[in-house]
């Protein structure tokens, strides 16, 4: 992905220049709408914009492969429905401070928490593993309110203009992050191995992942943080936000902690799980993505490269 906006050319420069331009007057334009009816706006927005950027035809490609007998009128409100959590999400991390208060407010159940507060008080590193469901930034700002501390591995976007004010934008949640990469990893690695939290988005497909069955069908996933979780002994423990039926609040489940057995068991335990859950909410997960593209070998050895 481009970093120096120097090494590319004229008119990727200019494109990218423009379409920050366009991004960033509709976020400042959201911002003049009151939070209660900002959200749901954005929703529509993407509901509408959906078909014409191919996310309806993602939705139904995922969808008839891994959900072949799933109704076609469940299917086309599965798209709007997707459609406009993702909407609602792009618009709550640029909120501020209403999403924040929101999100710490949420209610937390699950096993986990027990097992995260036991950890923290004997000083042990955690690896938080959640996936793109609900709002994972709500359970990280949750857990951040609560004492938490923690690190976040975050991918660059592709526009270098706009990625200073994703940056910006994500840190308010809470800090360190780390961008994806070789340089973010060492300092992932090292924040650690000192007792640290780290928090990871662990169902993209994986360049050096591992066939890892989801929703019946192989889904090449990342077996790095089961790799990191084994080596430094730290607790990996999945976390995710549920969207309530309002749009607007969520509910943090923090599930037990992970055995320690080999990283393709945790990790088939970790996809098996959210499965569990996306087959509870299916318009919460983002089907948008390529998540079961071809599994295709990569040689690079810390299999920290994703793609969407």
């Amino acid at each position: 992905m481009p970093v120096d906006p120097s090494t590319l050319s004229l008119g990727s420069r200019a494109g990218y220049f423009a379409s920050n331009l366009v991004l960033r007057g509709i976020i400042g334009g959201l911002g003049l709408v009151p939070y209660r009816w900002r959200i749901p706006a954005m929703g529509w927005v993407l509901r509408k914009a959906a078909p014409l950027v191919g996310f309806h035809k993602r939705i139904r490609n995922n969808l008839a492969l891994v959900c072949p007998d799933l109704p076609q009128q469940d299917v086309t409100r599965l798209c709007h429905e997707v459609s406009d959590n993702i909407g609602r999400v792009v618009a709550e991390l640029y909120a501020g401070a209403p999403f924040l208060e929101r999100a710490w407010q949420a209610p937390v159940t699950g096993p986990g928490l027990a097992a995260l507060e036991q950890a923290r008080a004997e000083g042990r590193p955690v690896i938080l593993v959640t996936g793109h469901f609900g709002n994972y930034d709500a359970a990280r700002a949750n857990l951040i309110h609560r004492g938490f501390e923690m690190g976040a591995l975050y991918r660059r976007m592709a526009n270098p203009f706009f990625n200073e004010h994703y940056v910006r934008a994500i840190e308010k949640t809470g800090k360190p992050m780390f961008e994806q990469g070789k340089r973010g990893m060492m300092e992932m690695v090292r924040h650690l191995k000192k007792g640290g939290i780290i928090a990871i988005v662990a169902d993209l497909h994986a360049h050096g992942g591992k066939n890892i069955d989801f929703f019946g069908e192989p889904a090449v996933t990342s077996v790095v943080p089961a790799e990191l979780a084994l080596k430094y002994k730290a607790a990996m423990i999945p976390v995710y936000a549920i969207r309530q039926p309002n749009g607007l609040d969520f509910e943090i489940i923090i599930q037990d902690e992970i055995p320690p057995t080999d990283p393709i068991s945790m990790t088939t335990t970790v996809s098996k799980q959210l499965e569990d859950l996306v087959r509870q909410h299916m318009g919460q997960w983002f089907w948008v993505h390529r998540r079961w593209k071809p599994y295709n070998p990569d040689p690079n050895p810390t299999g920290s490269s994703t793609e969407d």
